[in-house]
Order: structure tokens, then sequence, then C-alpha cells
């Protein structure tokens, strides 16, 4: 079954359950990505296991996406300015220099959050990846699937303790990465990239303490893909000269 005939096979299978269902064609591979509404994740996910055309026995991975910054200027890096470094000190150009999660909307428009879920086939030798948007941006919730694959246990939480979504009817969602003390959801895009707190040993108390960030803050600049030749190979004797 190729990624054609494995689209139209979803398609049939669930005629109005799928709220996207899309063939990405590359040199190589071919990808099939659909998108379900939280409240289908389990039935849907369940035919997706039994189903005897599809048998996605095998989940790959589960992890979180935070489309808050998807489609802002940061990252429009083909027709990006020479002088790109101003973005990321400059908020006016759309940097992502916030402290604190005080994102409010996306500029896409889409949810801000979305689990995404990588199954595969071992039976019919294909992938399927599924995203499932959180439908309230400030208290992300999708339903666990760790009932269907128990191996979604430290998936789901570690996509709880790096974006804080909620999956719920998990058995035991806590932080997997961080500390038991850590403040926020790291791979949040207003998180800063500083952090809040950091640790240290105290000698005169014994133990471990948290205190207040003592380092400058940082802030992430994405790589500016340039046409302008600046980089561009030169021969040998122009090299020997700047050498020189």
């Amino acid at each position: 079954m190729n990624v054609q005939e494995l689209s139209q096979a979803l398609a049939n299978i669930f005629p109005a359950q799928l709220q996207a269902n899309d063939v990405m064609q590359n040199d190589v591979y071919g990808e099939v990505t659909i998108e379900v509404l939280p409240e289908n994740v389990l039935s849907v996910f369940e035919a997706l296991r039994d189903d005897e055309k599809l048998k996605f026995e095998l989940l790959i991975d589960i992890c979180g996406v935070d489309y808050s910054e998807y489609g802002s200027v940061e990252w429009a890096t083909g027709s990006a300015t020479s002088t790109g470094f101003s973005r990321g000190v400059e908020p006016a150009t759309g940097a992502r220099l916030r402290f604190g999660d005080d994102k409010e909307s996306t500029v896409s428009g889409r949810p801000r959050f979305a689990s995404v879920y990588h199954l595969m086939s071992v039976v019919h030798n294909h992938r399927l990846r599924v995203r499932v948007y959180c439908e309230d941006d400030v208290l992300p919730v999708v339903p666990s699937v760790i009932n269907l694959w128990p191996v979604a246990n430290w998936f789901e939480r570690e996509a709880f303790d790096l974006f804080g979504i909620i999956y719920e009817g998990h058995p035991d969602l806590r932080r997997i990465l961080t500390d038991y003390g850590f403040v926020g959801h790291p791979f949040r895009k207003d998180f800063p990239l500083i952090g809040h707190v950091e640790m240290k040993y105290d000698e005169e108390q014994k133990r471990v303490v948290y205190q207040p960030v003592s380092i400058e803050p940082r802030v992430l600049v994405p790589r500016v893909i340039r046409d302008d030749g600046r980089f561009d190979e030169v021969d040998g004797a122009e090299q020997e000269k700047s050498d020189a």
C-alpha cells in the first residue's frame, strides 16, 4: 500500500472523523498526516490499531508542538534582511524577546498546542502521523492513549513536562525530565531561554537551594539564509591575496 492508497483507506474508514488528510510527497518517501478532534481520539486510534487494513500496532512517539510563533516573521529566513540579528534584540521586529508564559494568541490563528503521534504498521510496513489540536490554549487537554499503547506512558509525561499538555486519563502524569521544583514548561515558545531559577549546592545549608537566575538573558536567533554571495567560495589566487 503506497501513501496515496493509505490516505484513501483512511478517508474510507473515517468518513466524518478526520479534520485533515494530507499526503506529502518527496524524492524518497511519502508521508500521510491526519488531524483528529480530541473527542474522537480514542475511537479513531483504536480503529487505527485494530482495523485489518491499517494495523498500526506500534506507537513510535508522541510529541508536543507550540504553534504560537508559527508563521511569524522571525522564521521567514528565506527573505530575511542582512541585519538579521536585530530580529533577536528588537521586539518590534518580531523577535522572541519575552520572559514568562505570557503568549496570548498564535500568529497563524490556529490553536496554540497540539499533540502529535507517530504510528507504524509492522504488518503493512507503513507509517502515519496524527495531529490533535488542544481546544483550550490556557489549559491544553487531550485524552491519554495509554490504554491503547502502554508505551505512551513516558511519551505523554514528556509532552506534559515540556509543553504543559494535560493527558486526561493518564494514571501518573508528572514531570519526567525537569526537577520536582521546576517552574513552567521549557519547550513553550515564550519560556525564557535562561529559565526562571537556578540551583546550586549550598555548603552552609548542606543541601541544594534555588535562587534567581544570575546569567544575562539570551535570545535565540534562527539561522538566516543569505544569497548575497558573502559566503561564496573564491578562487585560489583571491584566497592567497586575502591571506596575505
